[in-house]
């Protein structure tokens, strides 16, 4: 088995009295947060501005403080067994526009509850709902 390990962002921005949570709809279909191999020497948070950057052209995040979600998965990939493991942060944004990567098909800002229903994955929809646990709570 191959592990490798990814960091990524959940990343939301302030509308009016809202909070909109960023989706990217990738290749194979599913509905996810922005997340990337980590290069060598490379901190987490390095792995996630740099992701979020390659992935959207946003570069203004700032990290929440006291948030950090790892999950862990296992696909099949030409051949090998993968174990990734992926931390993911909480970062605001006030960058509106964004400008997809090769990466993925489309974007979505949207509210939690439409977020919880356009996420595919269980453990993303996991960290969706801690991320807006905490945001309950310091907004």
């Amino acid at each position: 088995m191959i592990e490798e390990t990814s960091s990524g962002v959940v990343l939301f921005r302030k509308e009016n009295d809202k909070i909109l949570f960023l989706l990217l709809h990738y290749p194979s279909g599913h509905w996810d947060f922005i997340k990337g191999k980590m290069e060598e020497g490379e901190s987490y948070h390095e792995t996630a501005i740099r992701e979020t950057k390659e992935e959207t052209e946003i570069s203004d995040v700032k990290f929440l403080d006291n948030f950090e979600e790892w999950i862990q998965y296992n696909f099949q990939y030409q051949g090998n067994l993968i174990c990734k493991k992926v931390v993911f942060f909480l970062g605001e944004t006030q960058t509106k526009n964004v400008k997809i990567s090769h990466e993925h098909l489309n974007y979505a800002w949207m509210d939690y509850t439409s977020a919880m229903e356009k996420t595919t994955f269980d453990n993303a929809k996991t960290v969706l709902s801690k991320s807006y646990a905490l945001l309950s709570k310091t907004l």
